[in-house]
């Protein structure tokens, strides 16, 4: 797991600058796909290849036929999977420390201008928290788009390699194999219970991401039809005094 240090650092230090939704999808990126492939599906698949049985001794036909059944493994595919996933997330995290810098720099120059302090921030509340709205919501509304395609697109790519069940027996005719040969996977039954536990929160981080941004865009509306009503009842006030 210490090949993960770095990115679950980054990552923790934008549950901060997220959503409530946001702060499960971090939880369910952390525990249930970074901490499981660490901790247990490496392992299942450390003799996915030096297990794999064929019924020929024929030199580099196993190597073959494993190749053509699986190009990429797994795990490298779950692990390009979940950093492709994770970046617009800290792309994210490096704009809102851009503007947050911005801000500061401005809001120190009107103070030693006027000789204010103390002055209001526009992206943080009066509790520190930060508030997504402005620039800041727009590049979390395309961050959390990207990382809905990339996620589907991993679900149907991983679906197009190789299906979503590890077949105990593949059969293989590839040069440099005499005939066609049969090759019998090691431990079938507990690799396919890992791919659709990994499918599993593929598709649950795809909906809390979708859920996400639908839910931004309802607050939005909500808050823009909060004011276009505030201004027409001060403009109703106005002419009728």
């Amino acid at each position: 797991m210490g090949e993960w240090g770095f990115l679950s650092k980054l990552l923790d230090k934008v549950q901060s600058h997220s959503t409530v939704i946001g702060k499960v999808w971090l939880t369910v990126l952390f525990v249930f796909r970074i901490m499981v492939l660490g901790a247990g599906a490496e392992k299942v698949w450390s003799d996915e290849q030096s297990k794999m049985i064929c019924n020929t001794k024929q030199p580099g036909c196993k190597n073959v036929c494993y190749d053509h059944s699986f190009p990429i493994s797994h795990i490298r595919f779950w692990v390009i999977q979940i950093i492709f996933v994770s970046t617009p997330t800290l792309l994210y995290f490096g704009h809102v420390l851009h503007v947050l810098h911005q801000e500061k720099k401005i809001t120190e120059f009107i103070e030693n201008e006027t000789g204010k302090k103390g002055l209001k921030h526009k992206y943080i509340d009066d509790r520190g928290k930060l508030i997504i709205k402005g620039q800041l919501l727009g590049s979390y509304l395309t961050s959390l788009f990207v990382k809905i395609l990339l996620e589907a697109a991993f679900i149907v790519g991983q679906y197009y390699l190789y299906g979503f069940i590890m077949y105990p027996k593949i059969e293989c005719s590839e040069s440099p194999c005499p005939h066609t040969v049969e090759c019998f996977m090691s431990r079938p039954t507990e690799k396919t219970i890992f791919i659709i536990f990994m499918l599993a929160m593929s598709c649950l981080s795809l909906l809390l991401n979708v859920v996400e941004m639908l839910y931004l865009i309802c607050c939005r509306s909500k808050k823009r039809r909060a004011r276009h009503i505030n201004s027409s009842t001060k403009g109703l006030n106005g002419s009728k005094i």
